[in-house]
């Protein structure tokens, strides 16, 4: 399945910023920011179980990718339930994450000519989403060593790749060169 035609990718990238905002509002410690939280992990569930079953022809990278949703969301799930014994799923969690990288990794993201067709916005934002992603690793290294400015830290990273998020969802497709424009209504 193209990156473009995926089903439910647009519900299932609504859910993962709602969750990435759920993150902000508890460590802004808001309150509701555990419901959202525990709604946005079992709507990635559903949805990505929704999509892995709609799917015709399922690959070994397929199933991996489910799994690696299932013990990362259940995770997540028992763990805003304050379930003590989360490490099964946290180690499936790192094992499914290993072998999708080592099956799929980086190509995930590159054409299947293997060449990068990206435009100059394009790699302006998937710069920033790189920039968003290493704010909050470092929000998160300066929060466990207790810092000043570790919430803001985080805070900005989670703000930027939820943006990143979010214009995702919200542009237009670009059209291929391939797209014809009603052409089998002139024919």
């Amino acid at each position: 399945m193209e990156n473009s035609k995926k089903a439910y990718k647009n519900p299932i990238r609504a859910a993962i910023a709602s969750l990435l905002i759920g993150m902000v509002m508890r460590i802004l410690h808001w309150p509701f920011s555990k419901g959202i939280i525990f709604i946005s992990f079992a709507a990635i569930l559903i949805l990505y179980a929704l999509r892995f079953f709609k799917k015709e022809e399922k690959k070994s990278v397929d199933l991996i990718k489910m799994a690696l949703v299932l013990f990362w969301t259940t995770n997540g799930l028992l763990t805003i339930l304050d379930f003590t014994y989360t490490l099964f799923f946290q180690i499936g969690t790192a094992f499914t994450f290993i072998a999708w990288f080592a099956m799929e990794g980086t190509s995930y993201f590159m054409s299947k000519e293997g060449d990068a067709k990206n435009s100059i916005t394009e790699i302006i934002w998937n710069f920033v989403m790189v920039i968003g992603v290493l704010t909050l690793i470092c929000g998160g290294l300066m929060h466990l060593l207790n810092w000043e400015y570790s919430i803001p830290t985080l805070t900005l990273g989670l703000t930027i790749v939820t943006s990143y998020i979010l214009r995702d969802i919200f542009t237009a497709p670009k059209k291929n060169k391939d797209d014809i424009n009603n052409e089998e209504l002139y024919s």
